[in-house]
């Protein structure tokens, strides 16, 4: 599946909401870090490679 950066990021959202919502215990919020830091990787990729496009694309016009 293929997911867009705002889904992404929507999924960060939620599980910084549970890691601060004071009712998940410190081996979930380490399970849930781990799966946000997998995510803003992601998200930085995702953003690396639009700027690229953009900038090919400013290039070429």
């Amino acid at each position: 599946m293929n997911e867009t950066y705002e889904t992404k990021i929507e999924q960060l959202r939620q599980i910084i909401e549970k890691i601060e919502d004071g009712n998940t215990g410190l081996d979930e919020s380490m399970k849930l870090y781990e799966q946000g830091a997998v995510l803003v990787k992601q998200c930085e990729m995702m953003l690396a490679d639009a700027e690229l496009k953009i900038t090919t694309l400013s290039r070429d016009a």
